[in-house]
């Protein structure tokens, strides 16, 4: 009912693993066949919002020194019992590995994650208060999302609490072409802790209550009913869908690292979000560009503070909707409302402005200013990192254009992209041109590679690096071994959706840095 947002990361154990006789009744045994595959597939997608994006570029070195990626068994047992906690957070080897992928292997996004903490853990925390639900639920944000308001997975769940449209619906939530209120933090919070609520008043369990928020309550009574009617998760491990088995561990783990990072060593990533703002109502039809032009207010911070509205459009008129602003700007919003109202009004708040794209069934965002908009067929073989650097556009904005959320296209797809004017008719030449002319029209140096290539490693074609998959190897590792290389790059380029299925003999294209 509730598919998340996961990466598919294979974490082998080469012995059985024993839970503590503390943890459960009847001690049980997690076979090796249980291998964890899933720890928040969009730990990448978190650099692309955009107050995590220029903390990146403000702080270029690295936000954490001399990091203990491990500590004994006994250490992690005994921090654990110390977490102020009513839900139970017991150890074992699973919950090791878990802990393991925060504090080494996703190590960037864990520092932009605590970063984020400070922002949204207290709005979570006065939510669930309000309904009288442990604070330490806030946890789950961070395995559902990563703190992520704009989190989608592949199969639509969308933002900070993941939810399906179905779900949101029925908590409560608007779902349309313009608004998505599964993307609003405050609101998205509210629709989850009633769903929480739910689930506490059929199994009085908050273990369980957490498992029913990740598969589905049917799917917890499946296993109930199938384990003997025994009502203990442990008890009824092996009857829960295989991914609902790793969803625990890893909110054990989570809660762990939110609590312990400063004892790995381990810094936030210092994340300019402002703390303090305010909401303000409005009851006629704004744009969020308006406000910004107006202002002088970044759009893309307008549209990170309310990822709700999916063109920048805001419907008051249909009924009174919210905007979020930093506390120092609401004076000047409520002085200047009228005047931002009428700023290029038949611009952004003319309906015939917003494109329908019936593929998708959503709206475009208006004509980018000053640029022409063409059209690209999708062919064979090609991906988007290939087409933005065709048309020489950023990646990220390729993807907005479109509305698309991975790095998955289809031959015969028409992609919008907006170009300079005075080259829009040589750039819509490329459509005819094969790949090989396409590839010499973007503009990359042959240039000599900053990093010693690893044995795996050849020359390939010009301006890049082709690496052999060995075996063991996981993306992140491939991307240690190269200088100046990020994980959503290498997925772009070769056009792959799902990191965790590389294949030992794949050859991977790198490329070349300066």
């Amino acid at each position: 009912m509730m598919k998340k947002l996961t990466i598919l990361i294979t974490l082998l154990f080469s012995t059985a693993i024993y839970l503590s006789a503390t943890t459960v009744n009847d001690t049980i045994i997690i076979k090796s066949d249980d291998n964890l595959e899933r720890i928040t597939r969009d730990l990448d997608s978190l650099v692309n919002c955009w107050y995590v994006k220029m903390a990146i570029r403000n702080n270029p070195e690295n936000t954490s020194d001399s990091i203990i990626g491990e500590f004994s068994d006994s250490v992690y047992k005994e921090r654990l019992g110390k977490i102020n906690s009513i839900i139970n957070l017991p150890y074992n080897n699973i919950i090791r590995s878990c802990i393991h992928v925060y504090t080494e292997r996703r190590l960037e996004s864990t520092t932009a994650i605590l970063g984020l903490q400070d922002y949204y853990f207290p709005m979570i925390e006065d939510i669930f208060d309000s309904y009288g639900l442990p604070s330490e639920l806030k946890y789950m944000a961070v395995i559902e999302s990563a703190l992520n308001p704009t989190a989608v997975s592949r199969v639509g769940a969308t933002g900070m609490w993941q939810f399906m449209h179905s779900t949101g619906r029925l908590y409560g939530l608007t779902i349309n072409s313009i608004v998505d209120e599964r993307r609003d933090p405050v609101k998205a919070t509210h629709a989850a802790a009633k769903y929480l609520k739910d689930m506490w008043d059929i199994y009085h369990d908050w273990v369980l209550v957490i498992a029913a928020y990740d598969c589905g309550p049917g799917n917890v009574d499946k296993a109930i009913r199938r384990s003997g009617n025994r009502k203990d998760y442990w008890q009824i491990y092996y009857r829960l869908p295989r991914e609902t088995r790793g969803y625990i561990p890893q909110f054990i783990a989570a809660a762990y690292v939110m609590n312990y990072y400063k004892e790995h060593h381990i810094k936030p990533l210092k994340i300019d979000l402002p703390v303090s703002t305010d909401t303000v109502m409005v009851n006629k039809d704004i744009h969020l560009a308006q406000i910004s032009e107006v202002m002088n207010i970044s759009l893309d911070e307008l549209r990170s503070l309310n990822p709700q509205y999916k063109t920048g459009f805001v419907p008051g008129g249909t009924k009174p909707m919210s905007i979020t602003l930093p506390m120092k700007h609401v004076g000047n919003f409520i002085d200047l409302t009228d005047t931002i109202r009428n700023h290029k009004h038949d611009v952004y708040l003319s309906r015939t402005n917003l494109t329908v794209n019936p593929a998708k069934s959503v709206y475009l965002p208006p004509e980018v200013k000053g640029k022409t908009k063409i059209y690209y067929t999708v062919k064979d073989g090609d991906n988007l990192g290939f087409v933005s650097e065709w048309f020489h556009v950023g990646l990220s904005d390729l993807r907005y254009w479109n509305d698309i959320y991975s790095n998955t296209i289809r031959v015969g797809q028409k992609l919008v992209v907006f170009v300079d004017p005075s080259k829009a008719p040589g750039y819509s030449k490329v459509n005819e041109m094969s790949f090989d002319d396409k590839q010499k029209t973007s503009g990359i140096p042959a240039v000599t590679a900053t990093t010693t290539p690893s044995p795996a490693a050849d020359s390939g074609e010009s301006g890049f690096i082709i690496y052999t998959v060995q075996n063991g190897d996981t993306i992140w590792d491939i991307v240690k071994k190269f200088d100046n290389v990020t994980t959503s790059e290498i997925l772009a380029l070769n056009n792959i959706s799902d990191p965790g299925k590389i294949q030992v003999g794949q050859r991977l294209k790198i490329r070349k840095k300066n």
